[in-house]
């Protein structure tokens, strides 16, 4: 497989979560889940209290991790999750992280 086969199996999302997600320990759940995935990407804070993720990684994996933010994490309310698929090209992410407040 040469590096355009493997361009066409990645996609991003662009993940926002509405709800009580935030001081219930929702992002540092996030890290731990989206590695055990091995997705990559990051999460943070908005000053609205949503929370946003990057996620990057093959359909299944984001759909898994979608359901994961959705219904996942026992302290969290979520009532709305928006997630916005990317087009190419978008920049490549190595790891997971969790990013400061935006």
């Amino acid at each position: 497989m040469d590096s355009r086969d493997n361009d066409r199996t990645l996609e991003s999302w662009l993940v926002r979560a509405y709800g009580r997600v935030q001081g219930v320990g929702y992002r540092d759940a996030c890290v731990r889940h989206a590695r055990v995935l091995g997705i990559t990407g990051w999460v943070r804070n908005r000053m609205d209290d949503s929370v946003e993720a990057m996620l990057q990684g093959s359909s299944e994996q984001l759909a898994d991790m979608c359901n994961w933010l959705r219904d996942g994490m026992p302290a969290a309310i979520v009532d709305k999750l928006d997630v916005t698929p990317l087009q190419p090209p978008f920049p490549r992410f190595d790891h997971f992280e969790r990013l400061p407040t935006l």
